[in-house]
């Protein structure tokens, strides 16, 4: 059974920072591509950054300069740094397993919340 269990959320300040965490199980979590995304109340859901086996990594362009994802395969955990949030940055964030070409399962995890306020 796959898991993908996110945690790190939570109420921030602008301009302040939290990492997410995504621990994952149940696939081969080196050859999957690890990626965030965010669904704002009334948007649809975006890509916020994705990273591949080998360290490769994609921004969208609005979190580009103030978020970094990161991975740990001996741990089967990826991680998104965010900091300089801003209220924009408000949704729920969402961990992505996606194992295609080599594999043809794709994965989404429960959400966690972020709440950019003062």
């Amino acid at each position: 059974q796959v898991q993908l269990v996110e945690s790190g959320g939570g109420l921030v300040q602008p301009g302040g920072s939290l990492r997410l965490s995504c621990a994952a199980s149940g696939i081969i979590f080196s050859i999957y591509v690890m990626g965030w995304y965010r669904q704002a109340p009334g948007k649809e859901r975006e890509l916020v950054a994705a990273i591949t086996g080998g360290g490769r990594t994609n921004y969208a362009d609005s979190v580009k300069g103030r978020f970094t994802i990161s991975r740990d395969n001996a741990k089967n955990t990826v991680y998104l740094q965010m900091n300089s949030l801003k209220p924009d940055d408000t949704a729920v964030y969402y961990c992505n397993a996606d194992g295609r070409p080599l594999d043809p399962g794709n994965y989404w995890g429960q959400g966690t919340q972020v709440t950019v306020s003062s």
